[in-house]
């Protein structure tokens, strides 16, 4: 955003907006001491006060910018739990949140001309000079289009900008010779693949080296990009097109922002959320203020002030006046339906809109961005941070926050247009709650729940970018200043643009493509020019008196529940039920789940689906309960997944007549032996237990002694069988799916957790089957009685010994031709099968990875509905299929040189047609592996 307030002309004709001249006024920020100098509920803050805590503002920055030179650069991103360098390939993927690391050491060219705008000259000049030399722009990677754009070529044109202005001042950067904005333009050539569609719109992502739809590429198969992401480029591009006169750059960002114009909803004039980058349709058909639209209105409105060009106000006015009349509900900023406005499309808010008060204070619309601002900061003093998204009565829908700056922006506009010195203790309570919450020994840590304060290791890019220069601005006098900031507009990363490009390198028709206006109601433009007389008439309490009403709305709407004291003291009712202690075959824990409003639905593969719906709750606080419990799942889920994450194992039967040669595909178990570190495994005859759950203690010891002891999955916790049998004197265990069908060519490999305790006293291995195979081995024993099998990490090669030995004896026998047929036919080797990205509900397949208490119950799926369950963007829910085999597929590729698959049944199948499939299997393996990662 601009450092100048902008306005349009308020005064004067009253006639329709569009029939005259657009123009922006750029007036003088104005002073504290000219607005609410002597305003009693809000006190100036001293000037000793204001130096102080922008020294402060400034040591937290050296805090953060030391530890990621020292411990990351030329890494992304720092790790500040771990103190190490965030590279992308080399740590586990979060998805889309990494499409913005591109091996190009994002956190410094991010972080360029913040250093300059905090005085930090010679670490700039030192920074310069570290990207010059060491950033590689053509790697073999696949970036975000946005995020490569806003932050990288953004922080290079920033870079730039600020290089050449000091250069000029004569004391600084004498040796610059525009390295940075080359860098800019080759990136840009870089990025310029992305818009081969025949909309215009850019593909999502682009490989830096090999561009889209290349066959080493990996990209270029999208169909959908977000609305931000193909219309938050003209800055960027039209910056570059000026600064080198190459006009394509600035041609591409204006086709993409043409088409989309020609695809707003007619009828309301707002904009959906996703859309089809080859149709144009309305992918997601919701339209709002804050992720996946957000920046699409901002670039609308600083191109025009940018660029000069009057159709970008045009279109900005046009929306504007379609997000007053549906989507602000002051001070609320509520998503609706494109086709029907009238209808909100959620109940809750994402923390990206935090950042529309700030550009409402340019377009000078004060009074609603003050009654936003305030509404947030509320949210913000009950939470000590702006959680991702809350709901419209205040509560938390997701809990993380990662250091993300739209609220401090808005707070610096807001101050430079009002002077009100109340903003000024916002920024104050912003580093207070940034040094309390977040800080940690090496830089600044994302908050994992705003309710608990856990730390998540991460710090992003824009947290340096961003955070710092709007809160050092804040508190800065122009004479701290070593340039004059009027003279620049903020990107949406913050990156210095200057101004006086509108008049350079006018390659670009000034035609006017915007067409179809419709009648704007004046009263949506009477707070335009925030000036004293016309923001404050007269009073300098005006703004006070706009916040005041908001004071308490957070804790009106938002009723504190009981303490945990008052529950412990038996006062109160009984702490809700948390996703560690949940349990499938509880009756009061299905109880609970029910009055929080979620319901449990038994699926045909023996797993669980949870689904939350918010109305269904017998009460707010119950409601409140349950999306808690959902978000408690998912984290344990995701997290367990990550940390506890095992190989699948394998169950061999050596005996004869198989020798080896069936390999069923086990799931391990998280207590016991770990078979990978004893090479040999566990070898036994298997016995049948009884009772067949083993849930009790055996009443055969004699049969299982020594032996493997085989029995059903269900009734009781997975580790209470393995001490069972371990009590009767078995020397392992096999764990048989007792959902009839399953089997691991078609469901995701299962993990056998522990039941919440100490698991230490297991020491025999534990392995899981699914019910196909698992029959394998029953079927076994009714033909053969005596099967031994060997339980192990991988398969070993077969018993060639014991097979000659066995076929010579069968050549002689006329009575063993059925073995020998047995020997001969080739037998069934299970498969590590991988569910596929993109399912339409998130699974949670492994008993393990919901809880220690919930191990022994059905795999739960758990599914978003009713906006219930948080998301890693804006629009979707975590995927959290918790599959196993990520370094599979070379090792089974070993297995099939001396194996051949074929089902375990009395027909035979030829050897070629075996080989085929499993060679198909392979490569399907293969394909879903690389489309994951």
């Amino acid at each position: 955003m601009s450092g100048a307030v902008g306005c349009q002309r308020g005064g004067g004709e009253r006639g329709p907006r569009w029939r005259r001249p657009w123009k922006l006024l750029a007036l003088g920020l104005l002073s504290a001491s000219s607005v609410l100098a002597a305003a009693p509920g809000a006190e100036a803050m001293s000037k000793e006060e204001k130096r102080r805590l922008g020294n402060q503002v400034l040591e937290m920055f050296d805090h953060a910018y030391s530890n990621y030179m020292e411990h990351a650069y030329p890494a992304d991103e720092l790790m500040p739990l771990t103190c190490r360098g965030r590279v992308r390939g080399q740590e586990p993927s979060r998805g889309d949140v990494d499409d913005a690391l591109g091996k190009f050491s994002l956190t410094l060219i991010d972080t360029l001309d913040t250093l300059v705008v905090l005085n930090k000259t010679k670490e700039f000049e030192e920074a310069v000079k570290k990207v010059i030399k060491d950033v590689n722009l053509d790697n073999d990677i696949v970036v975000s289009v946005f995020e490569t754009n806003i932050r990288v070529l953004g922080g290079l044109l920033g870079g730039h900008s600020v290089a050449i202005m000091l250069k000029e001042k004569g004391e600084y950067m004498q040796w610059y010779n525009g390295e940075l904005l080359h860098m800019a333009k080759e990136l840009g050539y870089k990025l310029l693949p992305a818009f081969n569609t025949t909309s215009g719109l850019p593909y999502p992502r682009v490989n830096l080296k090999f561009g889209v739809r290349h066959p080493e590429a990996r990209t270029g198969t999208e169909t959908d990009t977000c609305t931000a992401c193909a219309g938050t480029l003209i800055l960027e591009f039209a910056a570059l097109s000026r600064f080198t006169g190459t006009s394509i750059f600035e041609e591409y960002a204006r086709k993409a922002l043409d088409f989309i114009w020609e695809k707003r909803q007619r009828s309301s004039n707002l904009v959906g959320v996703t859309i089809n980058i080859h149709t144009g349709d309305w992918v997601r058909k919701d339209s709002g203020v804050g992720a996946g639209i957000d920046s699409y209105y901002e670039y609308l409105l600083k191109a025009y002030v940018l660029l000069g060009d009057d159709s970008f106000l045009e279109r900005f006015n046009t929306h504007y006046d379609a997000i007053m009349r549906y989507i602000s509900q002051p001070p609320l900023l509520l998503d609706v339906h494109i086709h029907k406005p009238m209808l909100n499309a959620r109940t809750w808010m994402d923390s990206l809109l935090a950042f529309f008060p700030g550009l409402q204070v340019l377009k000078g619309d004060i009074r609603p961005a003050i009654e936003t601002h305030e509404m947030l900061y509320q949210v913000i003093k009950k939470h000590n941070f702006l959680p991702e998204a809350f709901t419209t009565d205040f509560r938390v829908h997701w809990a993380q926050h990662p250091l993300r700056p739209e609220f401090a922006e808005s707070t610096y506009f807001l101050y430079k247009a009002t002077g009100d010195p109340y903003y000024l203790e916002v920024g104050k309570t912003l580093i207070e709650n940034l040094n309390k919450y977040a800080r940690v020994p090496c830089g600044f840590a994302a908050v994992k729940d705003v309710r608990t304060g856990s730390h998540e290791d991460r710090m992003d890019s824009f947290f340096l970018a961003e955070m710092f220069k709007y809160l050092y601005l804040l508190f800065a006098d122009k004479e701290d200043m070593i340039f004059d900031i009027e003279d620049y507009i903020f990107t949406t990363e913050a990156h210095l643009l200057p101004l006086w490009l509108s008049t350079t390198n006018q390659t670009i028709s000034k035609k006017n493509t915007t067409t179809e206006y419709t009648e704007l109601d004046d009263s949506n433009f009477d707070w335009t020019c925030p000036n004293t007389q016309i923001l404050f008439p007269n009073d300098p309490m005006f703004a006070q008196s706009i916040r005041e009403p908001l004071k308490n709305v957070v804790d009106k709407s938002c009723p504190r529940g009981i303490s945990r004291v008052e529950e412990s003291l038996g006062s109160g009712p009984k702490p809700p039920l948390r996703a560690r202690d949940f349990m499938a075959s509880n009756p009061e824990h299905l109880e609970i789940l029910k009055k929080m409003g979620v319901s449990l639905i038994h699926l045909k593969d023996g797993r669980v689906q949870l689904v939350q719906h918010a109305v269904q709750a017998a009460s707010s606080l119950d409601a409140e309960d349950g999306l808690r419990f959902m978000q408690e799942m998912i984290e344990l889920s995701s997290q367990q997944q990550k940390e506890q994450q095992l190989p699948p194992r394998a169950v061999q039967i050596v005996s004869h007549p198989f020798f080896g040669r069936v390999v069923l595909t086990a799931g391990p178990a998280q207590f016991g032996m770990d078979l990978s570190k004893h090479k040999a495994g566990t070898r036994g005859f298997v016995a049948t237990i009884k009772p067949y759950n083993g849930c009790s203690e055996i009443t055969n010891p004699e049969a299982v002694k020594e032996k493997i002891a085989l029995m059903q999955r269900g009734q009781c916790m997975f580790a209470e069988k393995a001490r069972n049998i371990q009590k009767a004197g078995a020397i392992g265990g096999i764990v048989i799916d007792d959902n009839e069908g399953s089997s691991s060519d078609t469901a995701p490999l299962f993990q056998m957790a522990g039941d919440g305790k100490n698991t230490d006293d297991i020491t025999i291995p534990m392995l899981f089957l699914f019910n196909k195979e698992g029959n394998i081995i029953l079927d076994a024993i009714r033909e053969y009685e005596a099967v031994e099998v060997l339980l192990s990490d991988k398969a070993k090669d077969r018993d060639l010994e014991m097979e000659n030995m066995d076929q010579k004896l069968s050549e002689n026998d006329s009575h063993n031709q059925n073995s020998e047929e047995a020997t001969s036919t080739p037998q069934d080797i299970g498969t590590v099968s991988m569910e596929p990205e993109g399912g339409a509900s998130s699974d949670v397949t492994d008993p393990d990875s919901l809880s220690p208490g919930h191990a022994d119950s059905d795999g739960v799926s758990i599914s978003n509905q009713d906006s219930s369950v948080p998301g890693t963007d804006e629009a979707g829910a975590p995927e959290l299929a918790c599959t196993q085999g990520g370094n599979q597929p070379q090792e089974q590729k070993t297995e099939t040189e001396s194996n051949s698959k074929v089902n375990w049944d009395s027909k035979v199948q030829p050897m070629e047609s075996i080989l085929a499939d499993w060679n198909e299997d392979i490569e399907a393996f293969e394909m879903m592996e690389k489309d994951e990662l």
